[in-house]
C-alpha cells in the first residue's frame, strides 16, 4: 500500500476506537505526530493499535507498567500527552 493511503488508514483506525477518551488520546497522537513518522515507526503504530485501548491509556499515562516491547522513544512522545485536544 502507498504511503498516504497508509496514513489514511491509521488515522481512521486510530480516531475510531470506541470510546471518546481512546480516540482523544490515539488519535490526537497520530494527528501530532503521524505525518512525520518514519516507516518504523508506523510499523510500531499500526501494531500497537492491535493492542488494547485500555493498556495503550494506561501505559500513556503511567497507570499501568509499559511492557518493554512498547517503551522508547515513541512511548516517551506519547506519554507527553501535550497532543490531547482540548475543548
Amino acid at each position: 500500500m502507498d504511503h498516504a493511503t497508509r496514513l489514511k488508514r491509521l488515522k481512521f483506525r486510530a480516531w475510531h476506537r470506541g470510546t471518546k477518551e481512546a480516540d482523544l488520546m490515539i488519535g490526537g497522537f497520530f494527528d501530532a505526530h503521524g505525518a512525520s513518522m518514519t516507516p518504523a515507526e508506523l510499523d510500531w503504530f499500526e501494531t500497537l493499535l492491535e493492542e488494547q485501548d485500555v493498556d495503550i491509556m494506561g501505559w500513556a499515562i503511567g497507570s499501568l507498567p509499559c511492557p518493554e516491547r512498547w517503551q522508547g522513544p515513541m512511548m516517551d512522545r506519547m506519554r507527553a500527552i501535550t497532543y490531547v485536544p482540548t475543548f
